[in-house]
């Protein structure tokens, strides 16, 4: 028993050194020998469940919490409990456990928020890290106020956007990109760039100076603010500069699984539907493991999205079926799960089962019913059926009475040439805004649109009554009271006459305007020449009688041919062409032969055996007269030359005369 007593203390002491040396393997192996020695020294279990937390082995850790809680006690080791669940992502657990004890520690205060960030409870989150930093005086503030300005910036991108003011300063890198990311959420994002440009150097400056970060490192942490200046890009469109930077951080291999997963997933989004082959590469980073515990639920759905998306983009038509299924499961009211199902259906040209399983969504969720049916107005009118959308497209209440929604239902009612339907939407929508913002601009407006759309198909009667409400309005609107006088003056003539009388006079309505200087400015497209002015001797002139009178241009006559005799009367045929005139006979060289022997051998044709007999000739009709000679009147049965057609006789054509070879037999 004594030699016990002795090793005790000195197992004690030893534990207490390797402690503060860092080195918790070998504290733990005293303490083992300090538990076989009293297996239920609460002091020697709690030790042992920090020196497990300190090497990483938190399932140990919590097992010996576990089975020693009646002699731990549940608020002593509170702490060390909820913070191993918390690194076994049991973060729920990790929440009840703190909820659950009566220490307000402020390493247990710390602990709740991080608990709250990862279950994005990010408004108890504020308040936690709020009161942190106003009752402690530590040495951790700055690290409190880079966690406080983190939850500030998943506010402004995922969820309400505090209005408070909270003095964070950029005094460090951290903080520098956080504020970044908050302005990005409020769509500042030239600000954004600026800031993320100043935590680059920041960073590099800091790390640089400390002698144990290697290069490695300190490209590890400037990719993600690398990454977050790439988003910034892909925001703005410069998607080009985004799709390099994304690729240099994942060159870098950094070990954040969840920085990797979210610049591949982003690079998914640029390439869309072109470099599938890169996609469907990039896609393998996004399902590392533990990529769910690094991310945000918004994060992970989006991921989820685009795989679906991918899919649909690369035919495979299960696997988009399947991915869309199972985010519907997850997400039961979220429309893009079925909308993606509807994109593979019109794929398939399966337009009707589209149609069904938009209805049925709509059915289920009508809060998440307008954008659904939008869709299936659409679909309507791809299929050509313009009443059926826009029956579906009256039915939805969020944009019944817009001007977008007005204006579309008008067009597409005016293409059916249904002017009642259309001029019944613009009634509708008059009357809510009548009832809800009477006389507002978007009201007027309406009712200007509704008198000239009247106006047009000839409905003046029914426009009468929206131009007096449109000029009671404004009175001095000389172009809506003459478009209510054109109105009247064919349904009410002495209506017409009487309004006609609030016309401002000619002389009011007249404009002081220079015509001259008007007329001589760069935009005129005529300008009148001024007069020159009057010298005095050009005024001496003048009163003696000597007024210049205008040169006229005289006329060139036209030469005449040589050869032209005046006296002769012109050849009425001379615009023809001499082969096409009455009295051109062809050429007299081997006529004959041109007309004897043509044809098959031993054959004649008709022509040529009327020619061969002379018995046979008619006379020839008298030739024509040439020129310079007496024109007599044409005889009737003459034909005129256009008119006359060729022979058709095979007989009288040419055919091409074949070469001959020269030499003999051997062709040369």
């Amino acid at each position: 028993m004594a030699s016990a007593a002795l090793s005790v203390p000195a197992l004690w002491n030893e534990v207490n050194r390797h402690g503060q040396n860092g080195d918790y393997t070998r504290a733990l192996k005293a303490i083992n020998k300090l538990l076989q020695e009293n297996k239920d020294d609460a002091t020697a279990l709690h030790c042992k469940v920090v020196c497990l937390i300190h090497n990483g082995n938190f399932k140990e850790a919590l097992n010996v919490i576990n089975t020693h809680t009646k002699v731990l006690g549940s608020d002593a080791i509170a702490f060390e409990k909820a913070y191993s669940e918390y690194r076994l992502n049991r973060v729920e657990n990790a929440l009840k456990t703190i909820e659950n004890t009566n220490q307000e520690t402020n390493k247990l205060k710390e602990l709740y928020g991080q608990v709250l960030y990862r279950l994005e409870r990010y408004e108890k989150c504020l308040t936690v890290y709020r009161d942190l930093i106003r009752n402690s005086q530590d040495d951790y503030e700055e690290e409190r106020k880079t966690n406080m300005s983190a939850v500030v910036a998943a506010m402004n991108i995922w969820d309400k956007p505090p209005l408070d003011d909270f003095g964070l300063h950029e005094t460090t890198y951290e903080l520098c990109y956080n504020l970044a990311c908050s302005l990005i959420g409020q769509g500042r994002l030239t600000e954004a760039m600026k800031m993320l440009q100043e935590a680059e150097v920041l960073c590099s400056q800091s790390l640089s100076e400390d002698s144990d970060m290697t290069e490695e490192d300190i490209n590890a942490e400037l990719a993600i603010i690398h990454s977050q200046m790439a988003y910034v890009m892909h925001l703005q469109g410069r998607t080009e500069d985004a799709l390099q930077l994304y690729n240099q951080v994942i060159k870098l291999k950094p070990a954040d699984v969840g920085l990797v997963a979210v610049t591949a997933n982003n690079i998914i989004t640029i390439n869309k539907d072109q470099n599938v082959f890169d996609s469907k590469k990039k896609v393998k980073l996004t399902n590392a493991e533990g990529v769910e515990h690094k991310l945000v639920k918004k994060q992970i759905q989006a991921i989820d999205f685009n795989k679906a998306l991918l899919a649909l983009y690369t035919n495979q038509a299960e696997q988009c079926r399947k991915l869309a299924s199972s985010l519907q499961a997850q997400n039961p009211g979220h429309p893009r799960p079925v909308l993606i199902q509807v994109a593979q259906f019109c794929k398939e040209k399966q337009h009707s089962k589209a149609l069904e399983l938009l209805q049925s969504f709509s059915q289920k969720h009508p809060e998440r019913a307008a954008e659904i049916k939008l869709t299936m107005a659409q679909l309507y009118l791809v299929q050509g059926h313009v009443t059926k959308a826009c029956d579906i497209l009256k039915s939805i209440e969020d944009y019944k009475h817009k001007a977008g929604m007005v204006s579309a239902l008008v067009t597409m009612y005016s293409h059916e040439e249904d002017i009642d339907s259309a001029i019944d939407v613009f009634s509708q929508a008059i009357q809510y805004f009548q009832e809800s913002q009477p006389n507002s601009q978007a009201h007027l407006f309406l009712v200007r649109e509704a008198a000239n759309y009247k106006l047009k198909y000839g409905r003046k009667k029914e426009a009468i009554s929206d131009l007096e409400q449109l000029w009671k309005q404004n009175p001095k609107d000389t172009h809506t009271l003459a478009q209510l006088i054109s109105a009247y003056s064919l349904v009410d003539q002495e209506k017409a006459k009487s309004l006609s009388k609030h016309l401002p006079s000619p002389d009011t309505m007249s404009f002081k305007v220079d015509v001259d200087e008007l007329e001589n400015s760069h935009g005129a497209t005529y300008v009148r020449k001024k007069p020159a002015k009057v010298t005095g001797e050009n005024m001496q002139q003048k009163e003696q009688g000597h007024i210049d009178i205008k040169k006229k241009k005289k006329k060139k006559k036209g030469k005449l041919p040589k050869n032209c005799d005046p006296k002769v009367a012109p050849d009425p045929e001379r615009w023809l062409p001499m082969r096409e005139r009455s009295y051109y006979r062809g050429k007299k060289k081997g006529k004959k032969k041109e007309q004897i022997g043509k044809g098959t051998q031993g054959a004649t044709s008709g022509a040529s055996a009327d020619l061969l007999d002379a018995s046979k000739t008619a006379s020839s009709p008298p030739t024509s007269p040439r020129p310079g000679s007496t024109v007599s009147a044409p005889s009737s049965n003459i034909v005129p030359p256009r008119q006359q057609k060729p022979a058709t006789s095979g007989g009288t054509r040419k055919k091409p005369q074949q070469k001959k070879k020269k030499g003999g037999k051997s062709g040369w």
